[in-house]
């Protein structure tokens, strides 16, 4: 069993300090179902909008267009395999959280089930992921309002964003919750508003939208008019839009009932994200011709202005505007509760442990929002040096942290199995060949990324700043044990 103190300071503050023999469960996840100091204030609603929230963003609707455009209506094909992979993954940890909750998620099975360098690693790879996806998604809503209103520079809207959801994830998580909730709906009503217009238009019940039959499907080239090349080209494309889904479960262990909640929150997640991303884009290339360039363009505005929906094009503004907000909100929410995590277990700076009367781990909030501002000003600065590093290194990341992940659950369910089977809740399906079988699939997306010129780009970047990160955690393991092998000697 880890140890935990708190201590009470002036203003409300408090610390947290988690230490463990080697060996001992770490980071978060004690006998009580992971309470530590954080607040346990999320409901299961709260969980499943804080999936969709991290994961429905500008991906969806503007850069389908992409995949579309690369790979026809095969692009069908790219997100059902995409989607196939990234339901193993969320299946392995909502297993893995539902047995043992943790508000570090996968960076502490990783380092139960691998050792100290595997959650050190994993962990600050995923913050870093996370803090240069706030840039993208704050500067991409910068945009939008600056189009809306141009007397106000776009910094000065990345500034009013950041300052608005840092409060937002400062506030008591329950009321992050309720923020989050909302803020996540608009773009569910949308999608499901898109998919009912859409679904009628192509049963041909709409008056004055002729159905399209199967022409777009079978026309234009066929359904796989650039071939298995194009699918390849989409499945890499669209893989990565899935990222995000994983902070439902490091929201887990500050829900009421962590073991239940994160069971049910990663099987609805799982099973809109596929309806919402494969479903709209069925319509999508049922509806209109997929090498159009509308499509190419702006794929939902295409398809709403074929419907005859008035100011379509400002409506999907609003849309990919909150969705961004969206996705930047619970994106900050999973940074700060990762780097709380290292901290509670001694990987990252100690103040960060300090939370608010509230329970919201104040610094670890800060800090992640501080690098968010940095990232924006790369941006500005450097966005065809520092900053295009910073994000080609970001997508790449996704199939470590993926990978992480089922290294830690092949281990970590035999554990489990011998010793507290009635933790397995939320069992992975026909274990251990389907996680085989994920593992499989990641190592198929990354020999696909190295025979692509671009993506290739991207896995380069990646390496580096894995290779980095990993050289510094193995390091740190070199240093503690040569420090215990010393400490016998000091004391006789």
């Amino acid at each position: 069993m880890s140890t935990r103190q708190s201590i009470d300071r002036p203003g409300g503050e408090r610390s947290a300090n988690a230490a463990a023999s080697p060996g001992e469960p770490m980071g978060g996840a004690p006998a009580d179902g992971g309470r530590s100091g954080l607040q346990h204030g999320l409901r299961r609603r709260h969980l499943s909008m804080l999936g969709l929230g991290g994961v429905i963003g500008a991906g969806l609707f503007v850069g389908s267009g992409a995949g579309i455009a690369a790979a026809g209506p095969g692009i069908l094909v790219s997100y059902l395999l995409a989607g196939g992979l990234v339901t193993l993954i969320m299946r392995m940890l909502g297993e893995m959280s539902a047995a043992e909750p943790a508000s570090g998620s996968f960076s502490v099975h990783a380092e139960r089930s691998l050792g100290r360098w595997a959650g050190f690693t994993v962990g600050w790879l995923y913050w870093w992921l996370l803090v240069v996806v706030l840039a993208v998604e704050a500067t991409g809503a910068a945009g939008i309002a600056h189009g809306w209103v141009p007397a106000v520079p776009q910094w000065a809207w990345v500034l009013v964003f950041m300052v608005v959801l840092t409060a937002a994830n400062l506030a008591a998580v329950r009321n992050f919750g309720e923020f989050e909730f909302w803020f996540a709906a608009v773009k569910v009503v949308t999608i499901v508003g898109f998919l009912l217009l859409g679904g009628l238009a192509v049963l041909g019940v709409l008056p004055d939208v002729p159905a399209p039959g199967l022409s777009n499907l079978t026309g234009h080239g066929g359904f796989f008019p650039n071939g298995l090349d194009g699918v390849v080209v989409g499945l890499l494309a669209v893989a990565f839009s899935f990222g995000g889904l994983e902070v439902v479960t490091i929201a887990a262990a500050e829900s009421d009932d962590p073991r239940r909640s994160v069971g049910s929150a990663v099987r609805t997640a799982v099973w809109r994200i596929l309806l919402f991303y494969v479903g709209s884009v069925a319509v999508i290339v049922t509806l209109l011709p997929w090498d159009s360039a509308e499509v190419g363009a702006s794929p939902y505005v295409a398809v709403l202005d074929r419907l005859g929906v008035p100011g379509a094009a400002g409506l999907m503004d609003a849309v990919v505007f909150l969705a961004l907000l969206s996705a930047l909100n619970a994106n900050l929410y999973g940074a700060s509760r990762m780097v709380y995590s290292l901290a509670e277990r001694g990987q990252a700076p100690r103040p960060l442990l300090r939370t608010s009367r509230s329970g919201s781990p104040r610094v670890a909030v800060l800090a992640s929002v501080a690098f968010g501002f940095v990232s924006v000003l790369f941006n500005y600065w450097w966005p065809d040096t520092v900053f295009l590093f910073m994000l080609n290194s970001v997508g790449a990341l996704l199939l470590v942290v993926w990978g992480f992940v089922a290294a830690a659950q092949l281990r970590m369910r035999r554990r489990l199995e011998r010793e507290a089977p009635e933790r397995l809740t939320v069992r992975m399906w026909a274990f251990p060949y389907l996680t085989w079988l994920a593992v499989a699939g990641l190592g198929g997306v990354l020999l696909l990324m190295l025979g692509d010129a671009a993506a290739r780009q991207q896995l380069l970047s990646a390496g580096v700043l894995a290779a980095v990160i990993l050289a510094v955690a193995l390091l740190r393991e070199v240093l503690r044990r040569r420090r215990a092998e010393e400490a016998p000697r000091r004391d006789a």
